[in-house]
């Protein structure tokens, strides 16, 4: 059994435990600090939205076949530094293997002719009337775009909140699925805002996609929280223990889809940024590899630390922490409620005369210890037992070899 199985098992047995439920004060304030930092760094550095949000115009280049993607690096810096107005962050993509797509903010005619002499410098052989062809692309469409994006995103949300609640009827889960949602969200917006890249559709659709992997985390460790907490009531663990033991359980399961799942993001992520220059791949692959590592993160050190808090206090759950610290106390100490011989302690027929009290449903320790076992009296030994008072006739009898009650009638019973 390899290493990670080993520990895998320790921790899903419980004979290793990470407390995460326990660290409340940690890792609350380690969310609030980055989900923090990424507020600041929108607010900062506003997102860089795509043309297809706020409009611009695009130009597509029919040039030679075998254009790659260096021929489309060599454009975009010649644009940038032609210092034409409106075109100072231009994003130059292939189409293909004969065309170029230059897509810059809205450009009067006078830039248009500007970045069309940029074009023809670096291609003097095509001709601009045929193989230069130029859209404008208005801003009501990115407004129509947003506005379809935000009602997704809420249409999801409200989903969630449904399927949550029906499956665990537990309305606490969901609040706790939600703010790590939230809390998802903020830090992939954060880095978008950090990095530079253009907002895009793409971009909206990865979003989408690192809800529903935040979410499916969530819902794998939640569903175990509740398979551990069913009979609670039975149990010597309190609420919190018995999370903390589910999050233990699922940690290698969710280390190992994170990783299986972030491999090939991160490589195309680097393809496309390294490699290939600005593209709509890198949008994607940017918003899903933040948006599933903060999702590994929440689903494990921030969503059941906030179920715990939401559930600490029903009174069945503080019930059962009570039980559950007065048993370990029991544990701690198996003998503390055990009297303590002393030398003017009354005794009667050889032990002493108070009773033993009781020890929190432990085994005392004359029963545990074959060897601390009470002396009988010796009215017992060698009889087996201690025979009850006569209250009638007894005889001997021959067929048990030993005296019996005498069967009387009904009407001479209980007379002398």
């Amino acid at each position: 059994m390899g290493k990670m199985s080993r520990l895998g098992n320790e921790l899903y047995n419980g004979h290793k435990s990470v407390d995460f439920v326990g660290r409340k004060a940690l890792f609350y304030v380690i969310s609030l600090v980055i989900v923090g930092l990424a507020i600041t760094a929108i607010a900062v550095k506003p997102l860089n939205f795509g043309v297809e949000f706020r409009g611009g115009t695009e130009q597509k280049i029919q040039v030679a076949s075998g254009v790659d993607q260096a021929e489309a690096d060599e454009l975009r810096e010649a644009i940038a530094d032609a210092d034409i107005e409106g075109a100072a962050n231009p994003s130059v993509t292939t189409a293909g293997d004969d065309s170029l797509v230059l897509t810059t903010e809205s450009l009067s005619e006078e830039g248009e002719d500007e970045t069309e002499a940029v074009i023809l410098d670096l291609y003097p052989e095509i001709d601009p009337e045929q193989d230069i062809s130029v859209q404008d692309v208005g801003p009501s469409w990115g407004r129509e775009v947003a506005e379809r994006a935000l009602i997704g995103i809420a249409v999801f949300l409200v989903l969630v909140v449904l399927f949550i609640w029906g499956y665990f009827r537990e309305w606490k889960m969901s609040a706790a699925a939600l703010a790590a949602l939230f809390h998802d969200v903020a830090i992939t917006i954060g880095v978008y805002a950090l990095s530079g890249f253009q907002v895009t559709p793409a971009a909206v659709t990865g979003l989408l996609a690192i809800l529903g992997f935040s979410l499916y985390d969530t819902v794998v460790v939640f569903d175990k929280i509740k398979e551990n907490t069913t009979t609670l009531r039975k149990s010597t663990e309190s609420y919190s223990d018995a999370a903390n033991l589910a999050v233990n359980q699922t940690l290698v399961r969710s280390i190992n889809t994170s990783i299986v799942a972030l491999i090939p993001i991160g490589a195309i992520l680097y393809v496309s940024a390294v490699q290939l220059g600005a593209s709509s791949l890198q949008d994607l692959a940017l918003a899903q590899f933040v948006g599933m590592a903060a999702g590994v993160y929440s689903s494990v050190f921030l969503a059941p630390r906030i179920l715990v808090h939401l559930k600490s206090s029903e009174t069945e759950v503080v019930e059962q922490a009570r039980r559950a610290r007065a048993r370990k106390r029991a544990l701690a100490d198996r003998y503390a409620a055990v009297p303590v011989f002393k030398d003017d302690m009354p005794i009667v027929d050889g032990e002493p005369a108070e009773q033993r009290p009781a020890t929190g449903g432990l085994p005392p320790a004359d029963e545990e210890e074959p060897g601390n076992r009470a002396r009988p009296s010796d009215e017992a030994l060698g009889k087996g037992r201690v025979a009850p008072a006569q209250t009638r006739p007894v005889s001997q009898s021959s067929s048990s070899g030993r005296q019996q009650p005498v069967r009387q009638t009904r009407s001479k019973r209980g007379k002398k």
